[in-house]
């Protein structure tokens, strides 16, 4: 049976490539108590749609595939 974070870590990994065509790229950092911290890193830095990538495209789909997850943030550098 895979841990929580091992869930989430595929759902990242599938999310990946379509974030690198676009020249950006997504890291997973940690999982806590529901609350998953990514990197943005590549083309995703600075960019204005980094806000909607994150909540509408990454958050949405862990919510949708991992029971548990609250929120998807990103990590403070």
């Amino acid at each position: 049976m895979k841990t929580k974070e091992e869930e989430v870590i595929e759902v990242i990994e599938k999310v990946r490539p379509y974030i690198q065509r676009d020249g950006g790229d997504v890291e997973f950092v940690s999982y806590e108590d529901g609350v998953v911290k990514v990197r943005m890193l590549g083309a995703c830095v600075g960019c204005m749609s980094i806000g909607d990538t994150l909540k509408e495209g990454i958050e949405a789909i862990l919510m949708d595939e991992v029971a548990g997850i609250s929120e998807v943030v990103l990590a403070e550098e």
